[in-house]
């Protein structure tokens, strides 16, 4: 794994070249500002970088800025970049994986810690390579998939995978380190609420993944858009479901949420490519308040807004069946 780390204290960077080089597995490369770093992205084209270390407060760009800009870049849009800092206040957190951070250690580290989550974004790295070696043939674009005969490769309904471009929206793995560490300093004012696209299954055996991506990018942006005002972070966790942290201790009316999510679906008008129309719409779950919740207790509670939410999307979707078999009858 090569590894850029960008801190301006050079006692850490220092210190962080001796870890990784003693390992004998990964490879490092450091600068002591986001100029320096920048240059050294630019020259790494025929070695990209794994995985970034980035520091927060620096002269100049700061790490988050740091962060946004390796995130517009494309060959970096899903590359783990992990915050290496002294700021602990939540703020900063929620800026840091706001702008596309994977985690954040706050320092003083311990080797063992910083040893763990490295190794936990080296097995992500191996997974996305394995992933790209793994896909032989380019996606075929929905217009010409049926005529060439050929699938698109796609990953499993269940995987969850990383929307671009959305503000508020982050990977699932992210999300799930941010309500770990917010948990673990006390911060009990959040709640978890998930919403579950309604027949996500039979939609995704009747769309090309290109479809499949923009229906989930979709929905993610209504849901974005109805949270407009408040501190959130959202995630796709798979299956159609989308899990979203809420702050500042607001607890949403769940009935009243989704029927203005599924109002601007609605609007939206959401299309398959022959322009036949989706008719998509979501079910939320229960809410769940985060109230002394912490490590892996507020990991269980991202799962079971996830269940919950998939729970009454089928119970909808049994429910329509009902009315239709009774009218019919």
């Amino acid at each position: 794994m090569h590894i850029l780390a960008v801190d301006d204290e050079p006692s850490i960077v220092e210190l962080l070249e001796a870890f990784v080089n003693a390992t004998g597995e990964n490879t490092i490369e450091t600068a002591l500002c986001a100029t320096d770093a920048l240059d050294l992205v630019a020259r790494s084209v025929a070695k990209p970088f794994d995985c970034f270390l980035l520091d927060i407060q620096m002269p100049g760009t700061d790490g988050i800025e740091l962060c946004q800009i390796l995130r517009d870049r494309p060959e970096y849009q899903e590359t783990p970049i992990l915050m290496l800092t002294a700021m602990s206040d939540k703020s900063y957190i929620d800026r840091a994986f706001a702008a596309g951070a994977n985690d954040y250690i706050t320092k003083p580290f311990e080797i063992g810690e910083l040893r763990g989550r490295l190794a936990s974004v080296e097995n992500l790295v191996v997974s996305s390579k394995k992933l790209t070696v793994g896909s032989t043939t380019a996606p075929v674009k929905p217009d010409t998939e049926a005529l060439s005969g050929v699938v698109d490769a796609r990953p499993p309904l269940h995987e969850p995978f990383r929307i671009k471009n959305v503000d508020g929206v982050i990977g699932h793995h992210a999300l799930e380190n941010y309500v770990s560490l917010i948990s673990k300093q006390g911060r009990f004012k959040s709640c978890i609420l998930a919403f579950s696209i309604r027949g996500i299954r039979d939609l995704f055996e009747i769309t090309s993944w290109f479809e499949f991506e923009c229906l989930v990018t979709d929905v993610s942006e209504a849901i974005a858009a109805c949270l407009e005002g408040h501190q959130f972070l959202t995630a796709y966790a798979g299956s159609g479901t989308f899990v979203c942290i809420l702050e500042e201790g607001w607890v949403p009316d769940s009935v009243e949420l989704t029927d203005k999510v599924n109002l601007l679906l609605s609007q939206m008008g959401l299309s398959f490519n022959d322009g036949r129309p989706m008719n998509v719409s979501v079910s939320a779950g229960d809410v769940i308040r985060l109230v002394w919740k912490s490590g892996d207790r507020a990991i269980d509670a991202l799962a079971q807004a996830h269940e919950s939410a998939e729970r009454e999307s089928q119970r909808y979707g049994r429910n329509l069946e009902d009315f239709w078999y009774n009218r019919s009858a």
